[in-house]
Order: C-alpha cells, then structure tokens, then sequence
C-alpha cells in the first residue's frame, strides 16, 4: 500500500521562523532515502542543508530558489511504502471547521534538467559544497554546464564533468586574432546570501547617517615586530598578519570610548554598551561578504586572535561557519589593503555602530625628528561611525589611541 508523506521545512535554528530556497538536490520522479542532502536553504547568513525524513519516491515540490518559505510549509510530497505516521499523514478537514488552504498549484515548477549555456565571465551558480569540491579537484566551475534551476552546478554535474575527463582549459595567448564585440547581455535574480547584503546595506545606507575618519599610522615598527615574531613562531602557531595587531589595538582603545563598541536600536532609541569585544572581520567568499566573529577578543593573546582569525575565515569562504561564528560582532574589520586603495568609505554593519577599513600599506618618504627625508611604512586607515551615536571627537579619539598603539607596538602586551 502506498501512502503519501508530506515533508515540512523543519526548524533550522532557534529564533528561525522562515528560510530561503537555494538550491533543490532532487526532482519529481527522484528515489530518495532517509537523511538524503535534498535541500539547501539560506538563513541568517549561514546556508543550511535539509535531509529527507523518509525512504520514497518524490511525487511534488513547492518552491523555487529565491523563494521565501515558512518553518512548518510542506515542501515535499512523497510516495512511501506502507502507512504513513498519523501525525504525519495528509490531514483531514472536518466538515465543522473552516477548510484548511489547499497546497498552492499555482508555486513555481521545478525545471527539467537541461544544460544551460554561460556566456564567457558569468558568475557560475552552485552550492558552497559543490564550490568546496571543485576547488578541491581544481576545476572551473565556469566551465561546468549547470542543469539545476537557472543553469546552478549540482553535484551529479560536477561528477559528469570530472568522469568526462574535464579540466582547466588553457587559454592561448599571443596572435593578432580580430576582436569581437561583446553583446552578451544576462539579468540574474538575487537569491540567498547576495540578496541579504543588498538589503541589510540598502537599510544602512538609507536610515544610519555616518561620520567617516580617515587616519595615516606609520606601521614601520609594527611590520619588525610582526617579521620578528613570525620568524620565531612555533610550528603550531598562525602567521601574523596585520589584522591582529590591529583587533589588539581596538580592545585597547574601546574601553575609552565604549559608545563605539554598541548596538543601536534606532527605532526603541536603545543603545547596548558591550564590555567585551567581539569582533567581527569581513571576509570574501564565493558566495559573498560574510563578517565572521572573533568572540571576546579582549581574553585572546596576539597569536589566539591570528588562530582563531585563520580558523573562521576558512570556515566562512567553505560555507561551513556556523550560524553563531558569524553573529554577535560588536565592531567590525575589513580590509582591502591586499588589493590596494588609500581610502575606503565602509558602510556600517547596522546595529553596529563603528567599522574600521584597512587600506593598502606603501613606502613613502618622511620627515625625521632630525629633519632629514627617510623611508616609512604608511598605511591608511578609513572608518565610519554611526553619527548618532559616535561624535565626531570621540571618533577621533577613538582612532588617534588606535594609531598610538600601532605606532608604539610594545605597548600593545603592556
């Protein structure tokens, strides 16, 4: 006897009471087995994979990706063997109660699969699982034919093309081949992580009026110390960046201007002072900008912060951060120094109400006390405050004790 098993989007974290759709794993007609990956769906910056609750076959998909469902929608209908669990089974409607809304028809179908082209330089579509395992075997997705929803690389297209024998092409250089002109025009719908950037820093931009403080610090004794510590550094501890040095310096200097180190409420008018530092570190991922935690950095010594740093990143740009690594952040890092720039304008990652940017570092001449033009390690930094909160005094404080400690890096472990 066969019964009908409708799967519900489960609850995918405390507090969650919606998820997006990502990508689907199977299609109407699919066999699928209990705990099988069929679903990824996005929540609070953190992509998340659903399992099949049940042995069957897939008789109904609801939802498209870019679709936003409810914890609690049924999502799938299968086919299973035998009775299903009456708290399980299709419910009945009472005749006197009102009708329960059908499922409706009218959801997006899901596709059949097909290979869908890619123009040269577009972005390709796929799961941060599937992004893993192609950097692992060194392929480029651009050159993988995607048969998921809006050409989206799955996992049985990247076992294709593997089996296949594909790999890296080449691409020739030289000649004097006429050139074309490009007409390629794509529209891609943004979905998942990408659409919670546009609309947290939409809602940034729109409703936070900010102060921007840009600062040069002379990182020239900064960068011995740093070369100093990295030569002799153990086999089990992180190489320095500057990055630590710098979240050394704020845990520093915030506790002499805690307005900064805060969550603002613009609506409750309520601002949250925070003791501890947690700080969050922009990082570029495949997928997108994710601001991954240092938690309590205050209580972590210079090689802890570059662990835990190296740790979080990784985890982040291979989708594997977990939902509380990448909340939580009281002031937030970025850095484009590794790209170059002298000044960046950085938008506040609300409810945050400072950011700091890191720009490139350069040899420049200067000044000596003694008068004459010697070489200096110079680096800008560009922050932002939330200027309902942050004067513009204060503000400056806050970066010149910053700049203080760069500039005198003993006093950074004093």
């Amino acid at each position: 006897m066969m019964s009908e098993y409708r799967y519900k989007m489960p609850d995918v974290g405390e507090g969650i009471v919606e998820a997006e759709i990502v990508e689907w794993h199977v299609k109407v007609g699919d066999t699928v087995t209990e705990d099988q990956h069929v679903l990824d769906v996005m929540t609070d910056k953190a992509t998340v994979e659903i399992p099949c609750a049940v042995n069957g076959t897939v008789t109904k998909l609801v939802g498209a990706p870019g679709d936003i469902v409810a914890v609690g929608t049924e999502i799938m209908f299968i086919a299973v063997d035998g009775a299903v669990p009456a708290e399980e089974a299709a419910p009945k409607v009472d005749e006197a109660e009102p009708a329960v809304a059908p499922v409706v028809e009218t959801a997006k179908p899901t596709p059949a699969p097909s290979i869908a082209s890619r123009p040269v330089g577009e972005r390709a579509l796929a799961s941060p699982a599937v992004r893993k395992r192609a950097l692992e075997a060194e392929i480029e997705l651009a050159a993988v034919p995607g048969t998921g929803p809006a050409g989206r690389i799955t996992h049985d297209d990247l076992d294709d093309f593997i089996a296949s024998g594909g790999r890296l092409v080449a691409h020739s250089g030289g000649g004097s081949a006429l050139r074309s002109p490009r007409t390629g025009i794509t529209e891609e719908k943004l979905i998942g992580l990408r659409r919670r950037i546009s609309e947290n820093m939409s809602h940034a931009q729109r409703t936070i009026p900010s102060i921007a403080y840009v600062e040069e610090i002379d990182v020239t004794a900064l960068e011995e110390l740093r070369a100093h510590l990295n030569s002799k550094k153990g086999d089990d501890q992180t190489k320095l960046t500057f990055i630590p040095f710098l979240v050394m310096a704020l845990t520093k200097a915030l506790p002499d201007t805690p307005q900064a180190n805060a969550h603002f409420d613009g609506e409750a008018m309520l601002l949250t002072k925070y003791q501890g530092v947690h700080c969050g570190i922009a990082a570029a991922t495949p997928n997108g900008l994710m601001v991954p935690v240092i938690k309590h950095a205050e209580a972590l010594d210079i090689w802890q912060i570059a662990a835990e740093l190296a740790r979080l990143g990784a985890a982040a740009k291979a989708g594997k951060a977990a939902k509380d690594e990448l909340s939580g952040s009281t002031i937030t890092i970025t850095s484009l120094g590794a790209i170059g720039g002298l000044v960046t304008t950085p938008i506040l990652n609300a409810p945050e109400v400072a950011i700091i940017g890191v720009n490139k570092m350069q040899t420049l001449p200067r000044y000596n006390a003694e008068g004459s033009v010697v070489p200096r390690k110079l680096m800008n930094l560009s922050s932002c405050f939330d200027h309902r909160i942050v004067d513009g005094y204060d503000a400056a404080i806050l970066i010149q004790r910053v700049k203080g400690l760069l500039e005198n890096p003993a006093t950074l472990f004093m």
